[in-house]
């Protein structure tokens, strides 16, 4: 071995040899382990530490070297510390991690009658290997799409569920990197519309031993073991490093078809999980450094995650890792963004989470990451964790507030008529005070967590039984409504308002101000069953449905999204002021009963509203286009009706628009067949559940 260098840390192999090395502030003595291809294992000690860098250079040692570490160091866990050599390390830098755990009692770190003792088992033959890899990746005249937030359409998405059953996708592709990448998979996203897919973890994960006992696998992925490798199961050719390859070859094709890369990322905590849980990584190698722990009580986690464990973002090191982590996926990689689970967690400085954290202060400095996209889930399961319009600028959220209003306003609930007019127009109450314009509202009505959309409005309850916990996990409050039956019906009446809920559902999400996001599968009606907790189903239960899909319902939303990008009226830049506006001195919005009268304060509070229209003026958007032309549009009147009961509508006098043409309705099975213009002042007799889209004419 040489001396080597310090940074950067994990393994870094030069084309003659591999440089190595690994942050322990409280290592005695660091042994880098490398395994042949049968699995020997050849311990080499590591004797150059720079500021607690433990590193080392090895001429010869390239692309496919399996290897780890072992630390021996205190084993003290009252006092937070966790080293144990007999445990065999993953290196946090890995570019990529091969093989799972198999569970047993030699991955824990303790004696599991005394979980105070340490235990001398040896863990090497259960556990991953750290793989050395060769990072070059002709990436062409690869461009990051770069799609304004105010433009963009978020699909959230499953790498492997997207294409398991993808019969144009070849069948050794199915479910894996290259699948999505395949011309089958893109030209079905470029069809639909959206900009930018949103994939759930796929940083490197394990399957937790409690759910591989009971036949089930993590396919979620919110278990992250490997902040810079991507998981090695959605890899087609294995998991013997080609992974990162494979990784950026699909984002080389998503960016050819102008399709931005958002990742879920999980760096609230790690696999490892509490005091009980195994020794893989970061608890081996300096437990106290990496890991929030109980103050008067280091042997203990603080949990804000549910999970076990919360990642120490106090700790410079800890802190460097994630920001590292991020770095990497931009610069390397070439991904577009992040949604940061739980992110909350994040910005915990002692107990209460500070939106002026260290997190957050690091992220705005930072030249490559203050460039891309930046999506909280703004919270956590701690005290206080709930920050939905807390987080400062260049931020956008995920907004749960709309998603919750939205679900209540269409099933019809009373006294959410105000709300749900504040969530159509971009949340400015929760957004505009802090100097964040609409696009800081993520706006979703479904996700990965909880029903699907089809199972939304098909079932009052949830049926998790599948998962083996007595349906006790999972949301028991969904704010769903199944419409007069439970499950499946063969009821035409109920099919029928199913489908026109699921209509309404999609066109309120992409005509209001903000960035939607919809979840992959929504759009062709896929059902889990009512399973609204499905993270442990990879399986038919989680996969797409091709065969099953609703070609209509597909249709449908490819044409809302297109309205969508053909209009900037329904994505503002700016927020809505009221007031006079354009050469017609009408406001950009106003709001109108029934009746047409405009609006009062009062009106607004009563308890039984549901029914109202909306005028959005295209010629009041206050922006300019590219090129610094002042933008303009269309304008349209939105008539929504959520009673349960037909309503009488009258359009507006002629000083609002001469003639409407309608556009959209979605109590058709036919919602964008052309209807006969209506003229100002005319009755318009709107269908329960219902909204319809009428663009502004002018006579002939």
């Amino acid at each position: 071995m040489w001396p080597g260098e310090p940074l950067p840390l994990g393994a870094h192999w030069d084309g003659r040899g591999t440089n190595f090395s690994v942050f322990s502030s409280v290592a005695e003595r660091v042994e880098l382990c490398l395994f042949d291809e049968d699995g020997r294992e050849r311990a080499l000690r590591l004797t150059e530490v720079t500021a607690f860098c433990w590193h080392a250079y090895v001429p010869g040692i390239g692309p496919g070297q399996r290897y780890g570490f072992r630390v021996h160091g205190p084993w003290n866990p009252a006092e937070g510390h966790r080293c144990n050599p007999h445990k065999l390390l993953l290196d946090p830098y890995a570019r990529a991690i091969a093989g799972e755990v198999q569970w047993g009692p030699a991955v824990l770190p303790y004696l599991i009658d005394s979980p105070d003792e340490a235990s001398a088992e040896e863990s090497a033959p259960f556990v991953p290997r750290s793989l050395v890899v060769d990072t070059r990746f002709d990436w062409g005249g690869d461009r990051a799409p770069r799609t304004p937030l105010h433009e963009s359409v978020i699909y959230e998405v499953h790498v492997k569920g997207f294409t398991a059953r993808l019969a144009g996708v070849p069948e050794h592709l199915r479910g894996t990197y290259a699948g999505l990448a395949h011309p089958a998979a893109i030209e079905y996203l470029r069809h639909l519309g959206v900009t930018a897919v949103e994939l759930l973890p796929v940083h490197h994960f394990l399957h937790d031993g409690h759910l591989v006992d009971r036949g089930l696998r993590n396919y979620w992925g919110y278990n992250s073991i490997g902040f810079f490798a991507p998981h090695g199961g959605y890899a087609s050719a294995g998991d013997g490093g080609g992974q990162v390859a494979e990784f950026k070859a699909m984002v080389k094709a998503l960016h050819a078809a102008g399709i931005e890369v958002v990742l879920d990322v999980v760096y609230n905590h790690t696999a490892e999980g509490n005091h009980l849980g195994p020794s893989l990584a970061l608890k081996g190698l300096d437990n106290a450094a990496y890991y929030r722990t109980v103050a008067d009580d280091r042997r203990y986690y603080m949990d804000y995650t549910g999970t076990g464990n919360s990642l120490n973002m106090q700790h410079p090191h800890a802190l460097q890792l994630v920001m590292d982590s991020l770095r990497y996926w931009v610069t390397e990689m070439h991904v577009d963004g992040f949604r940061f689970d739980l992110a909350a967690t994040l910005a915990r400085e002692l107990y209460d989470v500070d939106k002026l954290s260290a997190f957050f202060d690091i992220i705005h400095q930072d030249p490559i990451l203050n460039r891309v996209k930046l999506i909280a889930e703004p919270w956590d399961v701690g005290a206080g964790g709930y920050q939905v319009g807390n987080f400062p600028v260049l931020w956008c959220e995920w907004n749960g507030k709309y998603r919750d209003v939205v679900r209540d306003y269409w099933r019809s609930q009373e006294a959410t008529l105000g709300e749900f007019a504040a969530r159509l127009t971009g949340s400015a109450d929760l957004y505009q005070d802090d100097g964040r314009k609409p696009y800081a509202s993520i706006n979703f009505v479904t996700a990965h967590d909880g029903f699907t959309l089809r199972d939304l409005v098909s079932y009052n309850e949830k049926h998790n039984e599948a998962n083996g916990e007595n349906n006790q996990d999972g949301e028991s409050h969904n704010r769903s409504w199944n419409l007069g039956a439970e499950g499946p019906s063969e009821d035409a009446a109920v099919t029928g308002v199913r489908a026109r809920q699921q209509r309404n559902f999609i066109a309120t999400l992409l005509l209001s101000q903000g960035v939607p996001m919809l979840l992959g599968g929504d759009e062709m009606g896929r059902t889990q069953r009512g399973n609204n907790n499905a993270y442990c189903q990879d399986n038919e239960i989680s996969w797409f449905d091709w065969d099953a899909a609703d070609r209509d319902l597909i249709e449908f939303t490819r044409q809302m999204i297109a309205l969508r990008h053909e209009h900037p009226v329904f994505r503002r830049r700016r927020w809505f002021r009221g007031g006079p506006h354009g050469p017609e001195a009408l406001p950009d919005i106003a709001w109108f009963r029934p009746e047409a009268l405009e609006m009062t304060e009062g009106d607004w509070a009563d308890w039984f509203a549901k029914s109202f229209m909306v005028f959005l003026n295209g010629h009041a958007l206050r922006a300019r286009d590219e090129r610094g032309a002042a933008l303009h549009d269309d304008s349209f009147l939105l008539v929504f009706n959520a009673h349960t009961e037909r309503v009488s509508f009258t359009l507006p006098d002629a000083g609002w628009g001469e003639r409407w043409e309608p556009v959209l309705d979605t109590a058709s099975a036919r919602p964008f067949d052309t209807a006969a213009p209506l003229d100002a002042g005319a009755t318009l007799d709107r269908e329960s559940l219902s909204l319809q889209v009428l663009r502004r004419g002018t006579r002939s």
